[in-house]
């Protein structure tokens, strides 16, 4: 099969779908018939040698929580779902996920709230919570912003102690903003003090960016000036070797892994699928994986590879619906390491992805909200998906040019009302400094509004 293949070509030889984490799930009314059916194991477990915390290798990600559309005021609005985070979560717990990471930032501010709802119903000694000191924003970075933030993420979490307590995403703006953050306002300290009297039992930090902030951050451990019990850091196939080929401003994983190993720091994976794109990849890549392994999911190899090295405590994943999950369970009930062979193939198949020149967003949405009502996350993940299945024409004279320009022309149009894609923006630059990975977003709003407008004029060459 050649990178030329079309989706529904490659569909049709194969006779089933790529959908990665669906493959081989049921509907949420079967719960439990399909995995016992699979045969499926027990959960993997790691532990952490700071606190003997035995925790499973999958966490759940609390980042992307299903949604639910009602009517308020006579404006419909889209909000958390919360009897489908219940029944998620009721779900993992019952197959021994036992780690929930949330953050006074996802979904809008509300992910702790829900988060803390749903597992208020189970006893408190069978989960781990993760949440973090995200003072993203002036206001919040006061001493006293920030101490209302914690003691708001107790609440909201309807707890009295955090188990993995993290500095938000460090990194971007390098030691001056950190500094601002945690320093200046002697939060650093203060979260340090909370882990003394026991509000905290794990505290550590989140990377992105700046390579100075995090081999700082280490040396300050090697000088005894902290104690950091875990790291959460970007690791995937695709960012272990190529990092910098997604995001110019990332530092490969296998830098980063490598000085948390040597340092015995335990690690927690994010973004094992970049935000969802190495579960739905190209289709050259996807049709070598297939040919590999016919009965797995796409899905799963980025997990296997994610929950590979013994170092990593656990790997979260954002999982929406209950496919997602019960395909994550399956990869890791229990996980099968990687062999040798296999991790070269995976080294060959990032190569083969970043020649498809996807942009890099992992739908984080902390872009989001646009003051001008752009879906962001939106307009990348419709345009990724249109150059993942061979519907972005660029010449007229490609026999599939009609049929590639309707499905990226109507597919717009059903995935984002017009007063939401990319035409509207009107590059303000407020989005692209809240960006993890550094996407011009603006630049990127204005090179897919004119593409858009050539195909529907038809003036591609």
């Amino acid at each position: 099969m050649n990178n030329t293949i079309s989706r529904r070509r490659f569909l049709e030889m194969l006779g089933l779908g790529l959908a990665a984490t669906a493959v081989g799930c049921k509907s949420n009314k079967e719960k439990g018939s399909d995995l016992s059916k699979a045969g499926l194991g027990e959960m993997t477990y790691r532990t952490n040698h700071n606190t003997g915390d035995s925790v499973s290798i999958l966490g759940y990600g609390m980042m992307r929580l299903p949604t639910k559309k009602e009517t308020i005021d006579g404006n419909e609005v889209e909000s958390i779902d919360q009897e489908a985070v219940n029944d998620l979560v009721d779900y993992a717990m019952a197959h021994g996920v036992n780690y929930y990471d949330t953050s006074p930032r996802y979904c809008q501010g509300h992910s702790e709230t829900a988060t803390g709802i749903a597992l208020a119903r189970h006893p408190r000694d069978k989960y781990y919570i993760a949440t973090k000191m995200s003072n993203f924003d002036p206001e919040s970075q006061t001493r006293e912003g920030s101490i209302a933030m914690f003691e708001n993420s107790l609440k909201s979490l309807q707890t009295d102690y955090i188990d993995y307590m993290l500095l938000h995403s460090i990194g971007g703006g390098g030691m001056e903003n950190f500094n601002k953050r945690f320093i200046d306002n002697g939060i650093f300290d203060f979260l340090k003090e909370q882990r003394q009297n026991g509000k905290v039992r794990n505290l550590g930090f989140s990377y992105h960016g700046d390579i100075e902030v995090f081999d700082t951050m280490l040396q300050w451990m090697d000088e005894g000036r902290v104690h950091w019990d875990f790291v959460q850091i970007q690791l995937n196939y695709v960012d272990w070797n190529n990092a910098k080929d997604v995001n110019t401003r990332n530092t490969d994983a296998e830098y980063l892994y490598g000085e948390l190993a040597k340092r015995d720091i335990p690690a927690v994976i994010m973004e094992p699928l970049l935000g969802g794109r190495l579960a739905n990849v190209p289709d050259n890549v996807a049709a070598k994986m297939k040919q590999r392994d016919p009965e797995g999911s796409i899905a799963s190899w980025a997990f296997r590879f994610a929950g590979n090295e013994p170092g990593v405590l656990t790997v979260l994943s954002g999982m929406t619906y209950m496919d997602h999950l019960k395909d994550n369970l399956r990869t890791y009930s229990p996980l099968i390491p990687l062999t040798d062979e296999e991790k070269e193939f995976l080294a060959i198949c990032a190569h083969d992805y970043l020649d498809n020149k996807l942009i890099p967003c992992t739908d984080c949405k902390y872009c989001m909200p646009c003051p001008y009502g752009l879906d962001i996350p939106g307009i990348f993940a419709h345009y990724n998906k249109c150059i993942n299945e061979d519907n972005t024409p660029r010449d007229r004279r490609d026999p599939r040019y009609a049929a590639a320009r309707r499905a990226f022309l109507i597919g717009y149009d059903r995935a984002i009302p017009e007063a939401r894609q990319a035409s509207r923006c009107i590059q303000c630059d407020q989005c692209a400094p809240h960006c993890p990975q550094e996407i011009k977003i603006p630049q990127e709003m204005a090179n897919i509004a004119d593409y858009t407008d050539r195909l529907k004029h038809n003036k591609i060459s």
